[in-house]
């Protein structure tokens, strides 16, 4: 059971957007401050990817992690309609995956940045997201993923090797 009438959960639900999100600007502003130029939401890209970098051959999409059904902290299934949930999201991520299937064999390099690796408000942590993008753009692999249980690892291995002593 919802705990709003129909038109309110209607209208909270419209407002959600699916361009243009905090995490997606944020990352297009950092990128573009280091000198890398983009096109966004290109059309006639399955997905039409967020950021499309022709130059490299890649492609980016900052995924929501509650849309696209990322096992990090959060996201959880909502308890009101849970079926309907499971269905939506489960679709949307047969579409994620068709669509990267079809980048890639189009030549396309694809990276997926999930929100929660950008969701913190810790300034080094974000920088470490905008490194680790940059780093793929310009050697990466054909397709990857950062989300913030890669940014912890990345990060505790830069503290460790900071606090060790030079030989």
């Amino acid at each position: 059971m919802d705990i709003v009438d129909a038109a309110t959960r209607s209208r909270m639900m419209s407002g959600i957007k699916g361009k243009n999100t905090k995490p997606e600007v944020s990352i297009r502003k950092a990128l573009h401050a280091r000198g890398f130029r983009y096109r966004i939401h290109v059309n006639n890209l399955p997905g039409k990817p967020d950021l499309v970098l022709p130059k490299y051959s890649a492609v980016v999409f900052v995924h929501g992690c509650f849309w696209h059904g990322h096992s990090c902290r959060y996201f959880k299934i909502p308890q009101t309609r849970p079926d309907f949930w499971r269905e939506k999201i489960r679709k949307n991520q047969l579409r994620d995956k068709k669509q990267e299937s079809s980048l890639l064999a189009g030549g396309w390099r694809v990276l997926v940045v999930w929100e929660c690796a950008v969701r913190s408000r810790n300034k080094e942590k974000f920088a470490l997201v905008i490194d680790l993008i940059a780093e793929w753009l310009i050697n990466g692999n054909e397709n990857s993923q950062i989300d913030e249980n890669e940014c912890s690892m990345i990060e505790s291995a830069t503290i460790l090797k900071e606090s060790q002593p030079n030989i």
